[in-house]
């Protein structure tokens, strides 16, 4: 069985898969890292759940030059909250090479995003909406571009951005290498791959019946004005850790969630019509376990990696049948198992058809339990006034060692990198190995310092000054 040491990958990058606790590539990181290290284009068919972010971002990590300064990287998604865990994978695979992944997306500050790439960038990870509006007010540099990913191709060409991603194709070097994911490949897709690649080599992943891999799905007929109650005893039966529960409309997220709550549920509600920052905050805060349920529309479907979720629950039934698939892959990732319920009204077999067409077996039909015992609802009941018993987050294991400081000056004083890492390597027992990355704002520079030096860096910061004066030197407390 190989492990990642077996491949090309630099001890900063395996000191990361070791923190993370990463030993083994998946199937598909397997043979992207392969085809990669030959500077092939790849299209790659892969289901959700395969590891395919990662298939991408360790070779993309090792690859780009930590010295340049403009961004040598570039990945399109089609939603914010995936470009935002895409940053996350980058900014954890990279921790220790100090690779800076930028996250450009719409409904998010344009300006911060601008003083980013200001800085030293080495990845960016976007929308295509958002980066087009970069590139036309021309504060994106493109260059040095020399890898382009396309993620989630299939709901890209859904979400009508294909034009886009041809569009922001046209101001990229000539001289790249390309690679483009996707769950599915029609014929538009795999069109526009053999169009915008150099003999692009076909990577497809085998994909695993789903409801034999590792989610035990089942279905429920039910009337329609049956649907909340039965979903209240089905959770209350299962009474899972960690639960997903999919409407197809914001108006029916809002009126699960309302139900839910009401019943005496720890739940969150997750929907394309919420504030950009307010999204953020349920994914993050549902990603710590502070609540058990989640209810979602098909927003939350696509590449959201949430390693806790033991079952998912489709309220109403999927109208594309691909996103039964996505849906259902929220639960059982990586080693884990899961289970999957769907309810189905009369109306709604017909879509019930075309998932099993699509994904070749019938959907076991299960019996709804007829009335949640006693002893039942307090089981339920305990659960829901605990908080999730979450694993050690990576979070933490990758900020092991690794101590952020602040500094009280920034551009307006003239501070540059460069000051700020011959200070550090002056003093004793700190060399350029142990700087992590330097962000510099107007009034404000952050640094990090690795290798467990930061409370030595700390005090002697204290009695050493900063380009020509003392500066103000507080430690960042994190709050990942």
């Amino acid at each position: 069985m190989q492990t990642f040491k077996d491949y090309s990958l630099s001890q900063p990058i395996l000191k990361a898969l070791e923190r993370l606790g990463y030993e083994k590539p998946t199937n598909v990181q397997k043979q992207v890292l392969e085809a990669f290290g030959k500077g092939e284009d790849l299209i790659v068919q892969s289901q959700t759940g395969s590891g395919k972010t990662m298939a991408f971002a360790l070779p993309v990590c090792e690859a780009v030059d930590w010295e340049k300064r403009y961004p040598q990287a570039l990945v399109l998604t089609p939603t914010r909250e995936l470009a935002l865990q895409i940053q996350e994978v980058f900014f954890k695979v990279g921790r220790f090479k100090r690779i800076k992944a930028v996250g450009l997306y719409g409904k998010a500050p344009f300006g911060i995003q601008q003083k980013e790439l200001k800085q030293k960038t080495h990845v960016v990870v976007a929308t295509p909406g958002r980066l087009l509006d970069h590139l036309a007010k021309g504060t994106i540099q493109t260059e040095e571009i020399r890898y382009l990913i396309i993620d989630e191709a299939d709901e890209m060409l859904k979400m009508g951005f294909m034009e886009d991603v041809k569009q922001i194709i046209e101001a990229l070097p000539k001289k790249r290498q390309n690679l483009l994911f996707s769950a599915t490949l029609p014929k538009d897709i795999q069109s526009f791959g053999e169009t915008v690649m150099h003999h692009p080599k076909h990577i497809q992943m085998t994909p695993e019946k789903v409801t034999s891999r590792q989610v035990a799905a089942c279905c429920y007929p039910v009337e329609e004005s049956e649907k909340m109650q039965a979903l209240i005893r089905l959770t209350q039966a299962e009474n899972p850790e960690c639960c997903m529960i999919f409407c197809n409309r914001k108006v029916g997220v809002e009126k699960v969630y309302e139900d839910l709550k009401a019943a005496g549920y720890a739940c969150a509600m997750l929907h394309g019509g919420m504030e950009q920052r307010d999204r953020f905050k349920v994914m993050a805060d549902f990603k710590k376990g502070y609540y058990r349920y989640l209810v979602c529309t098909d927003v939350a479907a696509r590449g959201i990696d949430v390693k806790h979720v033991t079952y998912v629950v489709s309220f109403d039934v999927p109208e594309d049948k691909e996103q039964y698939v996505h849906r259902i892959g929220r639960t059982g990732r990586g080693k884990q198992t899961g289970k999957a319920a769907m309810l189905i009204t009369e109306a709604e077999k017909v879509f019930v058809a075309a998932i099993e067409r699509y994904i070749g077996e019938s959907l076991e039909q299960g019996q709804l339990p007829i009335e949640n015992n006693v002893q039942m609802q307090e089981a339920f009941k305990e659960k829901m006034t605990k908080r999730i018993d979450m694993p050690s987050p990576e979070t933490e294991a990758i900020h092991q060692d690794i101590l952020k400081l602040h500094i009280n000056a920034g551009k307006k004083t003239k501070m540059r990198p460069v000051d700020i890492v011959g200070t550090l390597c002056n003093l004793p027992g700190i060399c350029a190995d142990d700087i992590g990355i330097i962000q510099i704002q107007d009034i404000s520079t952050y640094v990090e310092i690795l290798n467990g030096k930061g409370e030595k860096v700390y005090k002697l910061l204290q009695k050493t000054p900063i380009k020509g004066r003392m500066r103000r030197v507080s430690k960042v407390e994190r709050r990942d």
